[in-house]
Protein backbone atom coordinates (compact mmCIF):
# COMPACT_ATOMS: atom_id res chain seq x y z
CA UNK A 1 0.00 0.00 0.00
CA UNK A 2 1.35 3.40 -0.95
CA UNK A 3 2.02 5.96 1.75
CA UNK A 4 -0.37 8.94 1.89
CA UNK A 5 2.27 11.29 0.45
CA UNK A 6 3.12 8.85 -2.36
CA UNK A 7 -0.45 8.26 -3.50
CA UNK A 8 -1.14 8.96 -7.14
CA UNK A 9 -3.44 11.94 -7.54
CA UNK A 10 -5.88 11.98 -10.47
CA UNK A 11 -8.04 14.91 -11.54
CA UNK A 12 -11.22 14.36 -13.54
CA UNK A 13 -12.66 17.30 -15.48
CA UNK A 14 -16.10 16.63 -16.95
CA UNK A 15 -17.55 18.87 -19.63
CA UNK A 16 -21.07 18.07 -18.45
CA UNK A 17 -23.15 15.81 -16.20
CA UNK A 18 -26.41 16.60 -18.02
CA UNK A 19 -26.77 13.21 -19.67
CA UNK A 20 -27.34 10.14 -17.52
CA UNK A 21 -24.31 8.34 -18.96
CA UNK A 22 -21.77 10.89 -17.61
CA UNK A 23 -22.91 10.21 -14.04
CA UNK A 24 -22.10 6.54 -14.63
CA UNK A 25 -18.69 7.39 -16.08
CA UNK A 26 -17.85 9.61 -13.12
CA UNK A 27 -18.94 7.07 -10.51
CA UNK A 28 -17.13 4.10 -12.11
CA UNK A 29 -13.96 6.14 -12.75
CA UNK A 30 -13.86 7.34 -9.13
CA UNK A 31 -14.51 3.87 -7.69
CA UNK A 32 -11.89 2.15 -9.90
CA UNK A 33 -9.22 4.82 -9.27
CA UNK A 34 -9.79 4.57 -5.51
CA UNK A 35 -9.56 0.75 -5.75
CA UNK A 36 -6.20 1.25 -7.42
CA UNK A 37 -5.06 3.40 -4.49
CA UNK A 38 -5.35 6.83 -6.12
CA UNK A 39 -6.67 10.04 -4.62
CA UNK A 40 -9.35 11.51 -6.89
CA UNK A 41 -10.53 15.09 -7.51
CA UNK A 42 -13.58 15.74 -9.71
CA UNK A 43 -14.96 18.89 -11.32
CA UNK A 44 -17.97 19.39 -13.64
CA UNK A 45 -17.99 22.37 -16.04
CA UNK A 46 -21.73 22.35 -16.84
CA UNK A 47 -21.12 22.98 -20.58
CA UNK A 48 -19.03 26.10 -19.85
CA UNK A 49 -15.62 26.28 -21.57
CA UNK A 50 -14.22 29.04 -19.34
CA UNK A 51 -15.32 27.17 -16.23
CA UNK A 52 -13.65 24.02 -17.50
CA UNK A 53 -10.33 25.84 -17.91
CA UNK A 54 -10.62 27.36 -14.40
CA UNK A 55 -11.45 23.96 -12.96
CA UNK A 56 -8.48 22.34 -14.69
CA UNK A 57 -6.28 25.06 -13.18
CA UNK A 58 -7.75 24.20 -9.74
CA UNK A 59 -7.08 20.47 -10.30
CA UNK A 60 -3.48 21.19 -11.32
CA UNK A 61 -3.06 23.22 -8.11
CA UNK A 62 -4.00 20.03 -6.21
CA UNK A 63 -0.71 18.55 -7.54
CA UNK A 64 -2.41 15.89 -9.65
CA UNK A 65 -0.25 13.43 -11.62
CA UNK A 66 -2.79 12.74 -14.38
CA UNK A 67 -5.75 14.66 -15.79
CA UNK A 68 -8.72 12.72 -17.22
CA UNK A 69 -10.46 15.25 -19.42
CA UNK A 70 -13.92 15.06 -20.99
CA UNK A 71 -13.76 18.23 -23.10
CA UNK A 72 -16.81 20.43 -23.40
CA UNK A 73 -15.42 21.79 -26.68
CA UNK A 74 -13.03 19.80 -28.88
CA UNK A 75 -10.90 22.87 -29.75
CA UNK A 76 -11.19 25.17 -26.75
CA UNK A 77 -10.17 22.38 -24.36
CA UNK A 78 -6.72 22.34 -25.97
CA UNK A 79 -5.87 25.31 -23.69
CA UNK A 80 -6.49 22.99 -20.71
CA UNK A 81 -4.21 20.33 -22.23
CA UNK A 82 -1.41 22.88 -22.81
CA UNK A 83 -1.76 24.10 -19.23
CA UNK A 84 -1.49 20.53 -17.89
CA UNK A 85 1.63 19.95 -20.01
CA UNK A 86 3.20 23.08 -18.54
CA UNK A 87 2.71 21.49 -15.12
CA UNK A 88 4.20 18.20 -16.39
CA UNK A 89 0.84 16.44 -15.96
CA UNK A 90 -0.21 13.60 -18.32
CA UNK A 91 -3.59 13.96 -20.04
CA UNK A 92 -6.15 11.33 -21.02
CA UNK A 93 -8.80 12.60 -23.44
CA UNK A 94 -11.78 10.56 -22.26
CA UNK A 95 -14.45 9.50 -24.77
CA UNK A 96 -14.27 12.88 -26.56
CA UNK A 97 -11.13 13.86 -28.43
CA UNK A 98 -9.41 17.18 -27.76
CA UNK A 99 -8.13 18.23 -31.18
CA UNK A 100 -4.69 19.59 -32.12
CA UNK A 101 -3.31 19.15 -28.61
CA UNK A 102 -1.24 15.92 -28.56
CA UNK A 103 -2.84 14.28 -25.50
CA UNK A 104 -1.05 11.29 -23.98
CA UNK A 105 -4.01 9.00 -24.66
CA UNK A 106 -7.43 9.12 -26.29
CA UNK A 107 -9.77 6.39 -25.05
CA UNK A 108 -13.22 5.91 -26.53
CA UNK A 109 -15.56 3.62 -28.39
CA UNK A 110 -15.39 3.18 -32.15
CA UNK A 111 -17.55 6.19 -32.98
CA UNK A 112 -17.51 5.56 -36.73
CA UNK A 113 -19.00 2.14 -35.98
CA UNK A 114 -21.64 3.83 -33.77
CA UNK A 115 -22.83 5.75 -36.84
CA UNK A 116 -22.68 2.65 -39.04
CA UNK A 117 -24.75 0.59 -36.60
CA UNK A 118 -27.42 3.31 -36.41
CA UNK A 119 -27.76 3.51 -40.20
CA UNK A 120 -27.69 -0.29 -40.71
CA UNK A 121 -30.53 -0.84 -38.24
CA UNK A 122 -32.57 1.98 -39.76
CA UNK A 123 -32.12 0.86 -43.38
CA UNK A 124 -33.41 -2.62 -42.50
CA UNK A 125 -36.57 -1.06 -41.07
CA UNK A 126 -36.98 1.81 -43.56
CA UNK A 127 -35.04 1.06 -46.77
CA UNK A 128 -36.67 4.02 -48.53
CA UNK A 129 -38.17 7.38 -47.59
CA UNK A 130 -37.50 10.65 -45.81
CA UNK A 131 -34.75 10.56 -43.18
CA UNK A 132 -34.34 13.15 -40.43
CA UNK A 133 -30.88 13.39 -38.83
CA UNK A 134 -30.24 15.35 -35.64
CA UNK A 135 -26.62 15.15 -34.59
CA UNK A 136 -25.11 16.23 -31.29
CA UNK A 137 -23.09 19.39 -30.75
CA UNK A 138 -20.48 20.40 -33.33
CA UNK A 139 -18.17 21.09 -30.36
CA UNK A 140 -17.87 17.30 -29.82
CA UNK A 141 -15.47 15.49 -32.18
CA UNK A 142 -17.48 12.26 -31.79
CA UNK A 143 -20.37 13.76 -33.77
CA UNK A 144 -18.13 14.09 -36.83
CA UNK A 145 -17.02 10.46 -36.54
CA UNK A 146 -20.62 9.27 -36.10
CA UNK A 147 -21.58 11.21 -39.23
CA UNK A 148 -18.72 9.56 -41.12
CA UNK A 149 -20.16 6.21 -40.05
CA UNK A 150 -23.78 6.74 -41.04
CA UNK A 151 -22.81 8.54 -44.27
CA UNK A 152 -20.79 5.49 -45.36
CA UNK A 153 -23.95 3.36 -45.11
CA UNK A 154 -26.54 5.85 -46.38
CA UNK A 155 -24.53 7.43 -49.23
CA UNK A 156 -25.40 4.89 -51.93
CA UNK A 157 -29.14 4.94 -51.14
CA UNK A 158 -29.17 8.74 -51.04
CA UNK A 159 -27.40 8.91 -54.42
CA UNK A 160 -29.90 6.40 -55.87
CA UNK A 161 -32.77 8.51 -54.57
CA UNK A 162 -34.16 5.75 -52.30
CA UNK A 163 -33.49 7.90 -49.25
CA UNK A 164 -33.99 11.64 -49.02
CA UNK A 165 -32.45 13.55 -46.09
CA UNK A 166 -35.21 16.03 -45.17
CA UNK A 167 -32.98 17.75 -42.60
CA UNK A 168 -29.54 17.21 -41.07
CA UNK A 169 -29.12 19.38 -37.98
CA UNK A 170 -26.62 19.78 -35.13
CA UNK A 171 -28.15 20.29 -31.68
CA UNK A 172 -26.32 22.93 -29.61
CA UNK A 173 -25.20 21.43 -26.26
CA UNK A 174 -27.09 18.23 -27.20
CA UNK A 175 -30.39 19.94 -26.29
CA UNK A 176 -33.43 17.64 -26.28
CA UNK A 177 -35.68 20.67 -26.84
CA UNK A 178 -33.85 21.41 -30.09
CA UNK A 179 -34.57 17.89 -31.41
CA UNK A 180 -38.24 18.31 -30.45
CA UNK A 181 -38.47 21.72 -32.17
CA UNK A 182 -36.86 20.62 -35.46
CA UNK A 183 -39.04 17.48 -35.68
CA UNK A 184 -42.22 19.35 -34.80
CA UNK A 185 -41.54 22.10 -37.37
CA UNK A 186 -40.99 19.55 -40.16
CA UNK A 187 -44.24 17.74 -39.32
CA UNK A 188 -46.16 21.01 -38.93
CA UNK A 189 -45.03 21.99 -42.43
CA UNK A 190 -46.69 18.85 -43.79
CA UNK A 191 -43.49 17.03 -44.71
CA UNK A 192 -43.25 13.33 -43.94
CA UNK A 193 -40.59 11.68 -41.76
CA UNK A 194 -40.08 7.95 -42.37
CA UNK A 195 -37.03 7.39 -40.14
CA UNK A 196 -34.74 9.36 -37.82
CA UNK A 197 -31.14 9.20 -36.62
CA UNK A 198 -30.47 10.95 -33.29
CA UNK A 199 -26.97 11.80 -32.05
CA UNK A 200 -27.80 10.32 -28.64
CA UNK A 201 -30.74 8.95 -26.69
CA UNK A 202 -31.80 12.25 -25.17
CA UNK A 203 -32.09 13.73 -28.70
CA UNK A 204 -34.01 10.58 -29.70
CA UNK A 205 -36.34 11.36 -26.78
CA UNK A 206 -36.98 14.85 -28.18
CA UNK A 207 -37.72 13.47 -31.66
CA UNK A 208 -40.07 10.81 -30.27
CA UNK A 209 -41.90 13.36 -28.10
CA UNK A 210 -42.61 15.44 -31.22
CA UNK A 211 -43.66 12.33 -33.15
CA UNK A 212 -46.04 11.44 -30.30
CA UNK A 213 -47.74 14.83 -30.56
CA UNK A 214 -48.46 14.00 -34.21
CA UNK A 215 -49.55 10.42 -33.31
CA UNK A 216 -46.53 8.96 -35.08
CA UNK A 217 -44.53 7.53 -32.15
CA UNK A 218 -43.81 3.87 -32.82
CA UNK A 219 -44.65 4.24 -36.50
CA UNK A 220 -41.45 6.12 -37.38
CA UNK A 221 -38.27 4.19 -36.45
CA UNK A 222 -35.79 6.26 -34.40
CA UNK A 223 -32.24 5.27 -33.43
CA UNK A 224 -29.89 6.78 -30.83
CA UNK A 225 -26.88 5.89 -28.68
CA UNK A 226 -25.83 5.52 -25.01
CA UNK A 227 -28.48 3.00 -23.86
CA UNK A 228 -29.99 5.52 -21.44
CA UNK A 229 -32.68 3.96 -19.24
CA UNK A 230 -35.46 6.04 -20.87
CA UNK A 231 -34.29 4.84 -24.31
CA UNK A 232 -34.23 1.19 -23.21
CA UNK A 233 -37.78 1.65 -21.88
CA UNK A 234 -38.84 3.18 -25.21
CA UNK A 235 -37.26 0.24 -27.07
CA UNK A 236 -39.27 -2.39 -25.18
CA UNK A 237 -42.38 -0.19 -25.45
CA UNK A 238 -41.86 0.09 -29.23
CA UNK A 239 -41.32 3.85 -29.72
CA UNK A 240 -37.53 3.69 -30.28
CA UNK A 241 -36.06 1.11 -32.66
CA UNK A 242 -32.53 0.79 -31.25
CA UNK A 243 -29.72 2.36 -29.29
CA UNK A 244 -25.98 1.86 -29.49
CA UNK A 245 -24.82 0.48 -26.16
CA UNK A 246 -21.36 1.42 -25.02
CA UNK A 247 -20.30 -0.61 -21.96
CA UNK A 248 -19.14 2.36 -19.90
CA UNK A 249 -17.71 0.20 -17.10
CA UNK A 250 -15.11 -1.20 -19.54
CA UNK A 251 -14.22 2.30 -20.76
CA UNK A 252 -13.96 3.83 -17.28
CA UNK A 253 -12.06 0.90 -15.78
CA UNK A 254 -9.54 0.84 -18.63
CA UNK A 255 -9.10 4.64 -18.41
CA UNK A 256 -8.43 4.35 -14.66
CA UNK A 257 -5.81 1.62 -15.24
CA UNK A 258 -4.15 3.70 -17.97
CA UNK A 259 -4.11 6.77 -15.69
CA UNK A 260 -2.17 4.79 -13.06
CA UNK A 261 0.28 3.54 -15.71
CA UNK A 262 0.85 7.08 -17.01
CA UNK A 263 1.40 8.37 -13.47
CA UNK A 264 4.03 5.68 -12.88
CA UNK A 265 5.71 6.33 -16.22
CA UNK A 266 4.89 2.81 -17.44
CA UNK A 267 4.41 2.14 -21.18
CA UNK A 268 0.80 1.93 -22.42
CA UNK A 269 1.63 -0.53 -25.24
CA UNK A 270 -1.00 0.94 -27.58
CA UNK A 271 -0.30 0.51 -31.30
CA UNK A 272 -3.39 2.26 -32.70
CA UNK A 273 -3.36 6.02 -33.24
CA UNK A 274 -5.87 8.71 -34.24
CA UNK A 275 -5.08 12.00 -35.98
CA UNK A 276 -6.16 14.94 -33.80
CA UNK A 277 -5.78 17.53 -36.57
CA UNK A 278 -2.08 18.07 -35.90
CA UNK A 279 -0.66 14.99 -34.14
CA UNK A 280 -1.15 11.23 -34.17
CA UNK A 281 -2.06 10.29 -30.59
CA UNK A 282 -2.36 6.85 -28.93
CA UNK A 283 -5.94 5.60 -29.31
CA UNK A 284 -7.47 2.85 -27.16
CA UNK A 285 -10.70 1.84 -28.84
CA UNK A 286 -13.61 -0.26 -27.51
CA UNK A 287 -16.44 -1.90 -29.46
CA UNK A 288 -19.99 -0.51 -29.31
CA UNK A 289 -23.03 -2.83 -29.55
CA UNK A 290 -26.34 -2.24 -31.34
CA UNK A 291 -29.28 -3.01 -29.03
CA UNK A 292 -32.95 -3.46 -29.90
CA UNK A 293 -35.87 -5.40 -28.46
CA UNK A 294 -34.40 -8.74 -29.61
CA UNK A 295 -31.09 -8.54 -27.70
CA UNK A 296 -31.70 -6.08 -24.84
CA UNK A 297 -31.84 -8.98 -22.34
CA UNK A 298 -28.46 -10.36 -23.47
CA UNK A 299 -26.63 -7.02 -23.43
CA UNK A 300 -27.78 -4.09 -21.30
CA UNK A 301 -29.69 -6.20 -18.75
CA UNK A 302 -27.24 -9.13 -18.54
CA UNK A 303 -24.34 -6.72 -17.98
CA UNK A 304 -26.24 -5.06 -15.12
CA UNK A 305 -26.15 -1.72 -16.97
CA UNK A 306 -29.88 -1.45 -16.22
CA UNK A 307 -32.08 -3.88 -14.30
CA UNK A 308 -34.86 -5.82 -16.01
CA UNK A 309 -37.28 -4.31 -13.50
CA UNK A 310 -36.31 -0.77 -14.53
CA UNK A 311 -36.31 -1.43 -18.28
CA UNK A 312 -39.77 -3.05 -18.27
CA UNK A 313 -41.19 -0.76 -15.55
CA UNK A 314 -43.85 0.83 -17.78
CA UNK A 315 -45.06 -2.41 -19.35
CA UNK A 316 -47.63 -4.92 -18.06
CA UNK A 317 -45.92 -7.67 -16.03
CA UNK A 318 -46.03 -10.44 -18.67
CA UNK A 319 -43.34 -9.14 -21.03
Amino acid sequence: MEEEGDRIRVGISLGTLKEERWLKDRDILMAKLKDLGAEVFVKNANNDDEDQLKQVRYLLDQKIDVLILVPNDLQKASAAVQLAKKYGVKVISYDRLVTRSNVDLYISFDNIKVGRLMAEWLIKKAPKGNYLIINGATSDHNTKMIKEGYDSILREKVERGDIKIVAEEWAPDWMTEYAFKVTDEILQSGRRIDAAIAGNDSLAGGIIEALAEHRLAGRVPVVGQDADLAACQRIVEGTQLMTVYKPIDKLAEKAAEMAIRLARGEPLDIRKTIFDGRYYVPYYVLEPVGVDKSNIEDTVIRDGFHSSQDVYRNLPKAH
